[in-house]
């Protein structure tokens, strides 16, 4: 056997990245150690981590409280057959995040991941209808644009253009793709507010054109990152719950992203004034401690799901539940809700989109500023005048290198994304705008 330090390159296969990254001139970072809003490499070079991960990292890095929960958790219980027993944590957890939900949430099932979660809640929306004695109702529509996971199923409503579909299709039967809301690029060529929220609307033709006793779920993020990070108007949730209503189809809020303070609020739904029938939930549950998602199910479908064992909800995930995750995860609700992290992004979120937007101002290459909290993308354009594009692929490597070599990670290229941990303070705002700054001046004087 070879010894790992003798081989060519690392063993390690990086997710969505070729096979020969680590021999490129740009090779991946490799993180040590992070704390705060920042992260260190191996070579101790210290970066603002302004996507917290990946969406993920709400309380910050280095939150001691954290390892705590989950050391203290394994040396008591580390795994138990989620099958068959419940165990503290889980139930505990379970209850807080009910406690959390928007009115009438009254159950929570386990997921490991955003991915899963999004598949557990295809399937329950399924199992729901067939529990109903509604089995042809086996559809889904999802949104073009929109991003919701990596496996089969979630993969399989993935709309986002970067979702690689090809190498594994055929995938999911029954998925109905519709467009999305972006008013900044509207799929109908239409102008808010005198389009009434056509593209909510037009739902509803869908729905009539697949016949509504075959659909089953419409699924959607609240704010929809892949999509441009678009904030929709308050009437488009509003309209797509009545069209759900109207047809008897349940409406699934994909709050991977979007949810624990992200936008400002606990929910992005909660700017919407909607209630959902299922909320996916994953990412900051746990600020990235420990894996885990979950499904929030409203009473109203968690109903049919009594009864015999016949009607008893077909899902199995060996570490769904998992204790140590779970306390974990609970004790990052304790840190969001004790620091107030949700109404400290929408205050630190507001000043950096201000910021954001009077920067842009003297950028010819920043089209729009979007978001709230702190869920922010700028769009970056050749000149936005004319809206003309870089080329995609150079300007991704060429802006992230741009960042990177100013102490900032993030990703980057026609959207350059903001999301720092919920902790960050208005002089790192000012720290995160500055630097965005000086790279997109460097990118107006580069040629590219």
């Amino acid at each position: 056997m070879t010894h790992p330090r003798l081989r060519r390159r690392p063993a390690l296969w990086l997710q969505n990245q070729p096979l020969d990254v680590f021999e490129r001139e740009e090779t991946p970072l490799v993180i040590e150690r992070g704390e705060g809003i920042y992260v260190w490499d191996r070579e101790g070079r210290r970066y603002i981590d302004a996507l917290s991960g990946l969406w993920v990292v709400a309380a910050g890095h280095g939150r001691a409280e954290l390892a705590s929960a989950g050391a203290e958790q394994a040396q008591r219980l580390a795994y138990a057959n989620t099958f068959a027993y419940a165990t503290e944590p889980a139930l505990e957890l379970a209850e807080e995040l009910v406690e959390l939900a928007p009115p009438g949430f009254s159950k929570v099932h386990f997921a490991n991941s955003g991915s899963e979660a999004v598949e557990i809640a295809l399937k329950i929306a399924k199992q729901y209808h067939y529990n109903l004695g509604q089995g042809k109702r086996y559809k889904v529509i999802s949104r073009i644009g929109s991003y919701h996971g990596q496996t089969a199923g979630a993969l399989s409503v993935n709309g986002a253009s970067y979702a690689v579909r090809p190498p594994f299709e055929p995938l999911v039967p029954g998925v109905v793709r519709v467009p999305g809301v972006n008013c900044a690029h509207c799929p109908y060529e239409k102008t808010y507010p005198s389009c009434g929220v056509y593209c909510a609307r037009a739902v509803a033709g869908f729905i009539e054109a697949e016949r509504p006793e075959t659909v089953a779920a419409v699924i959607a993020e609240p704010i929809s990152v892949a999509n441009g990070n678009f904030v929709p108007p308050v009437e488009y949730w509003q309209t797509l719950r009545e069209v759900c209503d109207a047809y008897g189809v349940l409406l699934i809020a994909d709050e991977v992203i979007n949810g624990f303070g992200r936008t400002g609020r606990w929910w992005g739904i909660d700017h919407f004034g909607v209630v959902p029938d299922l909320i996916t939930v994953a990412k900051q549950l746990s600020s990235g401690y420990a894996p885990i998602g979950a499904v929030l199910v409203h009473e109203r479908v968690a109903t049919a799901f009594e009864g015999g064992p016949e009607r008893a909800f077909v899902s199995g995930l060996t570490f769904a539940g998992h204790p140590v995750a779970c306390a974990v995860a609970k004790a990052n609700l304790g840190i969001l809700r004790r620091e107030r992290l949700p109404e400290h992004a929408a205050d630190v979120g507001a000043y950096l989109g201000e910021r954001l937007r009077e920067m842009a101002r003297g950028r010819r290459v920043v089209a729009e500023v979007r978001g709230v909290g702190l869920l922010w993308a700028l769009e970056i354009v050749r000149d936005k005048e004319s809206g003309a594009p870089f080329p995609a692929r150079e300007l991704s490597q060429w802006l992230e290198g741009a960042l990177r070599r100013r102490g900032l990670l993030t990703r980057a290229g026609a959207l350059l994304y903001l999301a720092p941990p919920l902790i960050t303070d208005r002089e790192e705002a000012d720290a995160i705008t500055d630097i965005v700054d000086n790279a997109l001046a460097e990118l107006e004087r580069s040629g590219l």
